[in-house]
């Protein structure tokens, strides 16, 4: 089993109350960065936000109202991914996830994601970028960019045009990655259909905004432009590894039809649709499909502190993990399905070296990569760092090697 690291970077109290300055902030990432590069973790995955959290509780319908602080502070993945491998040595960084829709939009980031790569050639840093993309989950960090309805047909049939937008998005930004030059006439048309919606009602609001009964509605792309190809252009395309945070089956596979891209999950991801994911992989996955290639979102909560009797250790871990949770969900109330938060819970492992270990055998595939989420409401850095190191030295060898008693 292999071990990546996810880093929130989130700028929110923690259960006791601490929040730390932004300057603090990317201090600890920067520290934390360093002991999972020494320790030998593969993937130091960086959580991506856009605009103030605190200022959408403002807007007239905030999207997260009952959030404190900042959902993340990481808002340009390249800036921060440039910065992190210059100061280590082995371990790679990705976006977890980065919204294309966002960001200046899918030309945009294909340059990026080019200009990127082609200075690591030139640094000599033959590490890959890791780039995982979506839609993005807020819709306040997409709107400023003009992610809104153009009409009242597109208010009716929106969110699920939002998704569209995203499969139009997504392809030309991957073309351009692969170095296709493209117009706006070469992409997908947006047709909606009764298939595109949850219930006939839903779809008859759709049509009665059209003005008729169609079967089948063309909405105007969101993306016009004449031929255009990105620069720089003579980079290595294995210098990338793309990674979709969607579990839409065909924009799974439609995706791979232009070039090798990978599944990212979320912790509330359920275990039936991970291994249903696999499943498709095997034949939509443009190359050899591999269970690590969609890495699994984990929350850690071990406590391995000194001084401590095993169940000392134990019931820390529990406490701290209750805190931590309940900070969350109450964060994100009214933001998901209440069923998929309770079952959320079983993304957690507790307790002590022993314990975590054998939840995780007992939950995961023996061939599966963890990203384990160590900074999960927590700001005490010494103590992410000292967890970090714990979970490499008594965890890693109980899951990977010796049997568990």
């Amino acid at each position: 089993m292999e071990f990546d690291v996810f880093f929130s970077i989130s700028q929110t109290p923690d259960a006791e109350g601490t929040c730390p300055d932004e300057t603090t902030m990317y201090a600890n990432y920067l520290e934390q960065l360093s002991v999972a590069d020494e320790l030998g973790y593969g993937v130091a995955w960086l959580a991506q936000a856009h605009l103030s959290t605190e200022v959408q509780k403002r807007n007239k319908r905030p999207v997260i109202p009952h959030w404190e602080g900042e959902v993340g502070l990481c808002t340009d993945f390249f800036q921060l991914a440039l910065l992190s491998m210059t100061q280590t040595k082995r371990i790679e960084v990705g976006s977890a996830v980065l919204s294309i829709l966002a960001n200046g939009g899918p030309i945009a980031v294909a340059e990026r994601i080019g200009n990127f790569c082609a200075l690591q050639e030139v640094r000599g840093d033959s590490r890959k970028l890791n780039l995982g993309f979506s839609a993005g989950r807020f819709q306040f960090m997409a709107s400023p960019y003009g992610i809104v309805p153009r009409n009242p047909l597109e208010e009716v049939a929106w969110p699920v045009l939002r998704g569209q937008i995203f499969w139009e998005a997504a392809e030309i930004m991957l073309r351009l990655v692969r170095g296709d030059t493209i117009c706006s006439d070469d992409i997908r048309k947006t047709i909606l259909t009764r298939a595109n919606f949850r219930s006939d009602e839903d779809w008859g609001s759709v049509q009665t905004a059209n003005g008729n009964d169609c079967e089948e509605i063309e909405i105007p792309r969101r993306y016009e432009f004449e031929e255009i190809k990105s620069i720089p252009q003579e980079w290595d395309r294995s210098r990338v590894n793309m990674v979709i945070g969607s579990h839409e089956p065909r924009l799974q596979e439609h995706v791979n039809t232009f070039m090798p891209v990978q599944v990212f999950n979320l912790s509330i991801t359920q275990p039936e649709v991970i291994e249903s994911t696999h499943e498709r992989m095997k034949t939509a996955y443009m190359g050899q499909w591999e269970r690590r290639m969609m890495p699994r979102t984990v929350m850690v909560f071990l406590n391995e502190e000194e001084g401590l009797s095993e169940e000392e250790k134990t019931a820390a871990a529990q406490l701290e993990s209750e805190g931590a949770l309940s900070s969350y969900w109450a964060a994100l109330e009214g933001t998901l399905d209440p069923a998929k938060v309770s079952k959320a819970a079983n993304n957690a492992v507790i307790g002590n070296a022993t314990e975590v270990a054998a939840q995780i055998r007992e939950r995961f595939h023996p061939d599966d990569r963890l990203m384990l989420w160590f900074d999960f409401f927590r700001h005490d850095s010494a103590r992410i760092c000292r967890d970090m190191r714990a979970f490499m030295d008594k965890v890693v060898p109980l899951v990977n090697g010796s049997e568990i008693e």
